[in-house]
């Protein structure tokens, strides 16, 4: 049957070329964006997704900003350490040099005391954007390294924390708490000393005692054997504990300490009818060189560099055993430097490559494929020419009807 009033074939020849029009008008979309999700209407939970690991993008940018100012901040205090060992061996030159009678030694002292005064340059010009790791004004600084996406969706940060070191030299203040050695020799403030222990039996003792000022928490004494380092931290607890008591815990300390060490044939005695005396014996085949150091509370990491004093041959000698110890500080902060400088430019490295790996998650989820794009165009504007050609051969069978009335 024929009808003027309902056109099927115009009616479907219409709605198709509608799909193939909004077909058309999708494809050109893709290729004009380059995106096949460009918004929520395309396809929600694949636009969120993107959305989330854009942002996570973002936030990885910020933290390798983060991450390379840390590096540069750690590069300098490294540089700074590096320097300070640098100047330390100078005066241990100068000190090796005061142990001959016949050498003008306040000349060397001079020397050395501009060689201290350049160590303060160094730690005083270390900072970067006003944060000094070097100067004793900061503990820790966190630099932060990651963002840390959990399953149900919230975020937490990570950070790498960096030890800062005190190279500084000054607010020393001398305790007198070193005793008297059998053979030994300490310095004339009793707060370093220097023992030569011959191989296969040589043996010494030191003492420690109270100082002139009561101990705080904070105190320290390190002792060096040999190129091996063990050292004593004063504790809250300790100094409760009654000032009489503290030399014993130090020295009982001190002694678990070296213990700790495994130094092949030295043997550490604590002599409890003497408190606070250590006896070192040396039953091993090399001889060892013991120098014990005392540091108080709140003083720079190098304060004894400003006590060296190398006019008198005993004064050269306990400064040989001190810097061997001070040098050991230098070398161990840039250590500890270079190795967080190394973990953050891994970091920073492993951040770049998981930026782009979330940028090519993304671009699989919502990046067009553009040589598909491509040919559908082309299908696309064939069926709608097709299209508009059909629906005009149907727009022309109601004219056939007149044909039945002539």
């Amino acid at each position: 049957m024929s009808s003027i009033l309902t056109n099927t074939s115009s009616m479907v020849a219409l709605q198709t070329l509608r799909t193939i029009n909004m077909n058309l008008s999708k494809t050109q979309d893709e290729i004009s964006t380059g995106k096949s999700v460009a918004s929520a209407r395309d396809n929600a939970a694949v636009w969120a997704i993107s959305k989330v690991m854009e942002a996570d993008v973002k936030g990885f940018k910020g933290i390798s900003d983060s991450l390379s100012l840390g590096e540069a901040t750690v590069a300098v205090a490294r540089q700074a350490a590096e320097t300070i060992t640098d100047l330390m061996t100078e005066i241990k030159g100068k000190i090796v040099a005061a142990q001959e009678d016949n050498v003008d030694r306040a000349k060397i002292q001079a020397d050395i005391d501009k060689l201290v005064d350049q160590i303060n340059t160094v730690v005083g010009s270390a900072q970067f954007n006003g944060l000094n790791l070097v100067d004793g004004s900061q503990t820790t600084v966190d630099v932060l390294a990651s963002l840390d996406r959990q399953s149900d969706g919230t975020v937490v940060t990570s950070s790498i924390s960096i030890t800062a070191q005190d190279l500084s030299t000054g607010a020393y203040a001398a305790n007198d708490v070193f005793g008297a050695t059998t053979g030994g020799t300490i310095s004339a403030a009793a707060d370093t000393f220097v023992l030569s222990l011959d191989a296969a039996g040589g043996s010494d003792d030191i003492t420690i005692q109270d100082g002139t000022t009561a101990w705080a928490a904070g105190d320290k004494i390190t002792l060096r054997l040999g190129d091996r380092t063990a050292s004593y931290t004063v504790s809250d607890a300790d100094v409760t504990s009654g000032a009489n008591t503290i030399p014993d815990l130090i020295a009982v300390g001190l002694k678990n300490a070296i213990d700790a060490l495994g130094i092949s044939g030295l043997t550490v005695d604590y002599n409890s009818a003497n408190p606070g005396q250590l006896v070192f014996t040396n039953d091993g085949t090399n001889d060892l060189s013991v120098t014990g150091q005392f540091k108080n509370a709140g003083s720079g990491g190098l304060a004894v560099l400003s006590s060296i004093d190398v006019s008198t041959a005993a004064g050269a000698q306990t400064a040989l055993g001190n810097i061997e110890a001070l040098i050991q500080t230098g070398i161990d902060a840039a250590a500890e430097f270079g190795s967080a400088q190394s973990r953050i430019d891994i970091q920073n490295t492993f951040v770049g490559k998981l930026s782009d790996a979330l940028r090519t998650g993304i671009g699989s989820l919502v990046d067009a494929d553009m040589e598909e794009a491509s040919a559908r165009l082309q299908a696309l504007q064939v069926q709608q020419q097709l299209g508009i050609q059909s629906l005009s051969i149907a727009n022309q069978a109601p004219q056939n009807i007149l044909a039945l009335f002539r």
